[in-house]
């Protein structure tokens, strides 16, 4: 007789909360396929409208997160939690993890931040927090850079916004500082003329700006040349590397010498 009434006891649950369960389950995984072509329409509307690629992937994100809240919702509603008192609860536990998550809501805000005033954008060459690199994606709550030498880079947007950006891709131009030292019995103009015929006849230094060179010290063993070439934010590096390694073959074919220590052996004699 016990077994009968817990198989009866099973048997009403089972028809009292096995249509909640299934309806849920069914409300779940079509408002996840809702929420997915969502997204994938709101992204092909701002695509066609020109939204900033940054913008676009932040809305899109953000957008993902409060459907998929809204979705979690619906579907205890169906199952059959009070939603009201799940509200409040979930304010509640908002603002207890809140307090708990006061960096991530900090980075929350100045994701926010970077989307309003924009001192960057996806493609961009920046540097800050002590790194550099290309952003990659700007998230709600970080982003991410790909640095000089492929690395994933991971900045929260909290220190980000709050901290100094230099941004190296805005004006579409880079200066290039190399400096070169000669020795002192070297002819200050004929050197000037070599350094300058090397910037001149690289390909990928910039004729406006020009480039300039100008003797900048007068060190303890050297003449130092501040070269100052300019080239587009993407031929930077190959400007820096070409130009080096050209500058250190045009003065050797001009016999200038760049000094260098020098040991001098003494031997003893006895």
């Amino acid at each position: 007789m016990d077994l009968q009434r817990w198989i009866d006891k099973g048997f009403a649950l089972i028809m009292d909360f096995g249509p909640k369960v299934l309806g849920a389950i069914l409300i779940w995984i079509i408002g996840s396929w809702v929420i997915k072509k969502l997204l994938k329409t709101t992204k092909k509307i701002m695509s066609k409208r020109d939204y900033d690629e940054s913008l676009q992937k932040f809305l899109v994100n953000l957008l993902g997160w409060i459907l998929k809240i809204v979705l979690i919702v619906v579907v205890l509603g169906t199952v059959g939690v009070e939603t009201t008192s799940f509200a409040a609860i979930l304010a509640a536990a908002g603002l207890a993890i809140g307090l708990a998550l006061q960096g991530s809501l900090g980075n929350f805000a100045g994701g926010v931040l970077i989307m309003i005033f924009k001192p960057f954008k996806i493609g961009d060459l920046i540097e800050a927090q002590g790194e550099l690199g290309v952003v990659k994606e700007i998230e709600i709550f970080t982003t991410k850079l790909t640095g000089l030498s492929n690395r994933e880079i991971i900045i929260p947007n909290g220190a980000l916004s709050n901290g100094n950006i230099i941004n190296y891709t805005t004006e579409g131009t880079r200066r290039v500082d190399l400096t070169f030292g000669v020795g002192y019995d070297s002819d200050i103009k004929k050197t000037k003329e070599v350094l300058m015929n090397v910037l001149t006849s690289h390909p990928k230094v910039l004729k406006e700006p020009a480039p300039t060179v100008n003797v900048s010290e007068l060190a303890d063993s050297s003449i130092n040349f501040a070269v100052r070439p300019w080239s587009t934010a993407d031929d930077y590096w190959d400007v820096y590397f070409g130009i080096t390694e050209n500058v250190k073959e045009a003065l050797d074919a001009a016999g200038i010498e760049i000094p260098y220590p020098h040991q001098v052996e003494i031997q003893k004699q006895g």
